[in-house]
Parts: structure tokens; C-alpha cells; sequence
């Protein structure tokens, strides 16, 4: 017969196996209803702290790209600084070798940390003094460590190992869940983007076959791009403002080996100049106010297929050793994030800017440029292509008329000759657009187009007319004006672009040809 001290022992000894067999019920309900990490374990430690003594309860990973460890999760009784988001190699780490050995560690009091590198240095803000770090691992794969943290010594042995490898063994199938259904919803993110992107290529008017002219400067690039889109080289598409940069970037995607894949573009211009790394690369949540959710960034939705970088001359001079990194070594990071993303990305740049000159001016490193001017492409503008004019003017009728629903049969022979002899300075757009207000303002059959506003620009490319003179100095006047306004600040919001209704790289053309400078 038990004597009366043994009784009370045993008693205690099934309270304490009810209240664990009731936790364990209770991690699996928590692991059965959460998907997200921080909130799993916010249900964790509630129902948890009831059978296990800590002030903390953590999550660190291995990160298979760095080969280091990384905290996720801390979740803590009471108020307790951020959590690091850095990254410790996993040797010398007490996570890392939990992962490595898969063997539980427990860490007795704050004189032991020093076996550590930099362990005591990590749980002096946190106050811990004792731990206990637990390997999670599946069926599937090793992910990391659970640890158990104390501002008390010793309060942890081994007796408490075997249920805590439990919970354990629990928490480490719902981490791997919340991982895969995380991975799930970026792919499914990342095919949403793409599928985006595809639609929009079915729905633009422009391909290969579009490509209309058969003067012999545009044979001569088609020529070339014909040639150099099988390698998959980088090609810098160099031409003044509506030449079809974009035109003969996709040519060259539908003639390369990525056809199938997914063309990607991107107008460096028209992103601001503090949201275009985030376009390129991409952002983790809370990388930066208003980062609310993770972003994919361009490179990461162009993977096996094309980049076409538009206006590359408009990349900032702080983000340009991260774009050549990328053309480099085919990887980056997310903006706020640590780990290494690889791609398979073809680039086809395109500017309009010299440069070259920006090169020797010090505004472009000389590094990027290299690198982009792999294989050169010069578009010729529309007023060196004038044998062209006839079709591409008979193309966009017919295109337009079809869209409208109107019967256009005929092009008088003023209006081709007039359309012929203009200098086009806003090249196939400019002509593009001409002809679709035509098309609107043509009552019958037959195309009419206000000779009126074509005759200055005709007379301008053969004799200046005091008239044409005039204008040319009232644009000049007026620019100068909005600058002067503005500070000459030519981009942005505010900019005088803005102001004045243009891009930033028309507004830069036009003060080239009005010779506008500060300096002046």
C-alpha cells in the first residue's frame, strides 16, 4: 500500500500529464485554424503558457539560398523590443546546429550563451537567461528550430524535453503548411501578373507582322534584329521619341528561342524615381511606409522570358549598380528583403537619349552602358524612311476606319504629298495620331486631313518663314517660362513636363531643338 507522501506525488504527476495531453489538444486546434505564422503563434503562446514556463516563444528557419538561420516569429508575454530580421550563419549558431544535429539544445543560464557567436549579444535586449531550441522538422524537409526563452535561469531540463519535441513536432507541420500555402499564394500572384501582362499582349495592336515598311534603313534594322534575337544578348534600341522602339523589342521576343514565355515592360520614365527599384526588383512587406503586402517585381514576372526596359537613360544613378549586378549575375533582393532571387531574364533596352555623352558627362555609369550596348540597334527616324509614309498612312487609315466603322476608299494626292513632305519630328506616333483625327473629321470616302496645321512644319523643313519663326520663338518663350516657374525641375509631379502636358523625354527633345539650356 502507498504510503500518504506518495499519493499527493502521484496526483500531481497525472495533473501534470492531463494538463500536457490538453495543451497538445489545444496546439493541434491552434494548428488546424491558423494559417498565418505570427497569428499561429500568438494562439500558440496563449495556450501554451499554462503548461510551459517562457517569455518568449520563437521561430527561426534555415534559409537554404544563404545557408544561414533567420528569425520569423517572436512572440512574447510582454512588451519586447522588434524583432531582428537579420540573418547568423548557421555554424555557431545554437538554432543552426539544432537544424544541423536535430538533437534539442537547452541553454541553462546566460553564462552558456557565450559558446555562441553573438548569441548573448542577441538576448541582452530581450533579458532572456534560459532556452530550450527544439528542431521542427516534416516528413519532407528540415525547416528550423522552436525555441522556448526565459527571463529566469534554469528553467528548463530534461524531463520537459519529451513533450516539448511534441509541440514541436506539431508546430513543425503547421509551419511547413503556412510555408507551402505562402509559396502557393506568390505563384498564384505571380501568375496572376503574368497573366495580366499576357492579356495585354493579346490586346496590343502592335506585333511582328505590324512592323510596316520596306524602305531600306528599316530593312537594314529588321535585318539585324532578325539577327541577334536568336543569341539572347542584351540589345540597346537607340531612336528619337515614336520610332517603335517598342515595335521592334517585341520582334525580337517573337523571334527569340522565349517566344512562348512572357514579354515584360517597363517605362523607366514613368515611375518615380523612388518607386522604380521597387518596380524592378520587387518589396517585402513593410520594406517601406505603405508596403502592406509583398510585391513581384518585373524581372521576377520577365523570368525565362523578356525584360524590355523603355527610357533607360532615365535610371537614377543610385540604382543603376543594382540593375548592373542583375544583367551581370542574374540575381537580386527584394527591396527590404535578404534573400537571393536567381532569373533568366533577356533584356532589350531602349532610349533616346545619347548615352554616350551622358557617360562622359558623368550622369551614366560607364559600367551599365557597356553592359547594355552589347548589341546596338539605331531606329532611323520617319523623315529618312519617306518611302514608308504612303503605307503607314494607308495602314492607319484602314485600322482606324475599321475601329470607327467608317468607309475610307480614297487619299487625295495633296494630302499624301503633304503627309510625305512633313518633317514628322513626333515620327510614327505623331503620324499615327494625324491620321486617326482625320479619319474622325472625314465626312465621305475620302480622307481629309487639315493641310492647315502640316503646312508651317512643311515650309519649316524646306525655308524658315518669318511665320514659322515666330512660333518657334513663342514654344521657346513659353518653356522657358514654365522652367523658370518650376525651377527647372523638368520631371516629376511638379515638373514642367507636368505642367506643360508632355513626357519628360518630349519636353528634353524640344529643348534640344530650341536650344533651352540652363546655362544658356
Amino acid at each position: 500500500m502507498p504510503s500518504t507522501i506518495e499519493l499527493p506525488q502521484q496526483e500531481a504527476a497525472v495533473l501534470s500529464a492531463d494538463r500536457q495531453y490538453r495543451a497538445l489538444l489545444a496546439v493541434s486546434e491552434a494548428i488546424v485554424s491558423q494559417r498565418d505564422l505570427s497569428t499561429l503563434f500568438h494562439e500558440l503562446a496563449n495556450r501554451l503558457h499554462q503548461v510551459v514556463r517562457f517569455d518568449y516563444l520563437g521561430l527561426v528557419l534555415h534559409e537554404a539560398a544563404s545557408n544561414t538561420m533567420r528569425p520569423h516569429v517572436l512572440e512574447a508575454s510582454g512588451p519586447a523590443p522588434p524583432l531582428s530580421a537579420s540573418s547568423v550563419p548557421v555554424e555557431g549558431d545554437p538554432a543552426g546546429s539544432v537544424w544541423q544535429t536535430q538533437q534539442p539544445l537547452i541553454i541553462a543560464n546566460a553564462s552558456e550563451q557565450g559558446r555562441w557567436q553573438g548569441l548573448a549579444e542577441r538576448c541582452a535586449p530581450y533579458g532572456v537567461q534560459s532556452s530550450c531550441f527544439l528542431p521542427l522538422t516534416t516528413a519532407r524537409r528540415r525547416l528550423g528550430a522552436l525555441i522556448f526563452a526565459c527571463k529566469q535561469p534554469d528553467a528548463y531540463d530534461g524531463a520537459e524535453l519529451g513533450f516539448l519535441q511534441l509541440v514541436a513536432n506539431q508546430v513543425a507541420v503547421a509551419v511547413d503548411n503556412a510555408l507551402a500555402f505562402q509559396e502557393i499564394e506568390a505563384l498564384r500572384d505571380k501568375l496572376h501578373k503574368e497573366k495580366a501582362y499576357l492579356e495585354e499582349e493579346v490586346r496590343t495592336e502592335h506585333n511582328l507582322g505590324q512592323i510596316v515598311g520596306e524602305s531600306a534603313p528599316l530593312r537594314q534594322v529588321l535585318k539585324l534584329a532578325e539577327t541577334v534575337a536568336p543569341t539572347g544578348s542584351t540589345v540597346l534600341i537607340r531612336g528619337e521619341t515614336g520610332t517603335g522602339k517598342e515595335l521592334v523589342a517585341r520582334a525580337i521576343h517573337d523571334l527569340s528561342p522565349r517566344k512562348d514565355r512572357t514579354f515584360v515592360k517597363l517605362n523607366c520614365a514613368a515611375i518615380p524615381t523612388g518607386l522604380l527599384e521597387s518596380e524592378l526588383f520587387g518589396h517585402e512587406r513593410g520594406a517601406f511606409t505603405g508596403a502592406i503586402a509583398q510585391k513581384v517585381g518585373r524581372f521576377e514576372l520577365a523570368h525565362q522570358g523578356t525584360l524590355f526596359l523603355d527610357e533607360v537613360g532615365d535610371i537614377p544613378l543610385e540604382l543603376q549598380p543594382k540593375l548592373l549586378r542583375v544583367l551581370q549575375e542574374q540575381e537580386f533582393e527584394r527591396l527590404g528583403g535578404t534573400r537571393t532571387i536567381r532569373v533568366d531574364v533577356r533584356l532589350v533596352a531602349a532610349t533616346n537619349r545619347d548615352l554616350a555623352q551622358m557617360v562622359a558627362e558623368g550622369r551614366y555609369r560607364s559600367d551599365l552602358y557597356y553592359r547594355l550596348n552589347v548589341f546596338p540597334l539605331l531606329l532611323p527616324p520617319l523623315r529618312e524612311r519617306p518611302d514608308d509614309i504612303p503605307r503607314l498612312v494607308r495602314h492607319f487609315t484602314q485600322r482606324f476606319a475599321r475601329r470607327m466603322g467608317r468607309r475610307i476608299e480614297t487619299i487625295p494626292t495633296e494630302v499624301m504629298d503633304a503627309l510625305v513632305h512633313y518633317p514628322w519630328q513626333g515620327n510614327i506616333r505623331e503620324l499615327q495620331n494625324i491620321v486617326e483625327r482625320a479619319v474622325i473629321l472625314s465626312p465621305g470616302p475620302s480622307l481629309q486631313v487639315p493641310l492647315g496645321e502640316l503646312q508651317p512644319a512643311a515650309a519649316q523643313a524646306n525655308e524658315p518663314t518669318a511665320a514659322a519663326t515666330t512660333l518657334a520663338d513663342a514654344e521657346k518663350e513659353h518653356i522657358l517660362g514654365v522652367l523658370r516657374d518650376t525651377g527647372w525641375v523638368v520631371g516629376g509631379p511638379e515638373g514642367a513636363a507636368s505642367r506643360l502636358g508632355l513626357r519628360r523625354s518630349t519636353l528634353q527633345w524640344k529643348m534640344k531643338k530650341l536650344g533651352i539650356s540652363r546655362s544658356g
